[in-house]
């Protein structure tokens, strides 16, 4: 923890750290095998500009990172009804598997149950049986 004017601060380290202490973190040989299955909502929550540069996994679902919690509260004005089968476990994923550590742990403290990430992200991925558009 760094003590900045006066205020304790949390580094962004210690945040992704303490959430991959609490989620599940699974690697792209098992969310292939549970996507093939119809097991999981594959989850992108990188920027467009990233998807536009880089690709994105075929009939994945894109979720921003900054509308994640919005899109996904069904009391929220911007909540996608339909877009995500809630049942199924929620596999969430960004370039490296930092900012979807965050996000697991964000959907796990709204009471979502079946979360995980994929550990490396995209960068994994692209390495894996996925196809990339």
């Amino acid at each position: 923890m760094i003590i900045y004017n006066n205020m304790n601060i949390k580094s962004s380290q210690s945040l992704v750290n303490n959430a991959l202490q609490e989620v599940k973190t699974i690697n792209h040989e098992q969310a292939h095998e549970m996507f093939s299955k119809d097991q999981c909502n594959l989850i992108d929550i990188r920027d467009i500009r990233e998807l536009e540069r880089d690709g994105r996994i075929e009939n994945s679902h894109h979720i921003p990172r900054g509308m994640l919690e919005f899109w996904m509260d069904p009391n929220s004005s911007y909540f996608q009804k339909g877009k995500i089968d809630h049942n199924k476990e929620m596999v969430l994923f960004c370039a490296g598997g930092l900012r979807s550590a965050l996000a697991a742990k964000t959907l796990q403290d709204m009471g979502f149950k079946k979360v995980s990430h994929i550990d490396g992200g995209f960068s994994a991925i692209r390495q894996s049986k996925f196809k990339i558009v």
